[in-house]
């Protein structure tokens, strides 16, 4: 199933190329308005653009699925295959997003992070945490007529505790002085907080699928 996505990708790749286009947009657009913005600024763009990414590049997840091709799917493939497969390409894919940002965000905003090994983490962690989410909510939204904007309305009151964490975790790696102790308990409730949606995933997608 993860081979199929990939492949698919590969063959599609208008959509993959309209993402980056998407990235590459909106980070110059912004050092066109902003340059330099402070290590708050910096690190608070930063996430909500990877919010909107993930959004776009997720969001095709399910909705590109037709009956069809679902009940050919229905036919090889147990749910909990098919959610796991979707939720790791979604990973994927969202990871490389993500550090191609971070790679943009240096390149024309600068870089105010004092840590860079740690941010790196932090943004890799986060990519995944997102991805995870907008998978679960891009399944649900396919089951009520295909509506892309429902993954947005589900997703947010979900991703926002994410999201949340995420900032305040990255902070850590602005800081001069540097507590492990503080930031080790912050990646543990986000990771908390993956293993719950993908708990959740495993258990309520059978239903969604058997629909």
């Amino acid at each position: 199933m993860l081979k199929k996505d990939v492949l698919l990708e590969f063959r599609q790749k208008h959509t993959f190329y309209g993402i980056l286009l998407y990235i590459a947009s909106t980070i110059f657009v912004l050092y066109l308005s902003i340059d330099k913005p402070d290590a708050n600024v910096w690190n608070g763009l930063f996430w909500v653009i990877q919010l909107f990414v993930c959004v776009n590049a997720v969001a095709k997840s399910f909705l590109q699925e037709g009956r069809g091709r679902m009940l050919y799917f229905y036919s090889i493939a147990s749910p909990v295959e098919f959610i796991i497969a979707k939720m790791c390409y979604n990973l994927l894919l969202m990871i490389f997003m993500s550090l191609l940002s971070l790679l943009l965000f240096s390149v024309f905003l600068d870089n105010p992070v004092d840590n860079l090994l740690w941010f790196t983490g932090i943004v890799v962690l986060g990519g995944v945490s997102i991805s995870i989410v907008f998978t679960l909510m891009s399944a649900i939204a396919a089951k009520a007529q295909q509506n892309a904007a429902l993954i947005a309305i589900l997703g947010f009151p979900v991703i926002l505790p994410q999201l949340l964490l995420l900032m305040r975790l990255s902070k850590a790696a602005f800081a001069e002085v540097f507590r492990e102790g503080a930031v080790m308990q912050l990646a543990g409730l986000i990771v908390g907080l993956d293993i719950l949606v993908i708990a959740l995933a495993v258990i309520l997608f059978p239903y969604l699928w058997k629909d």
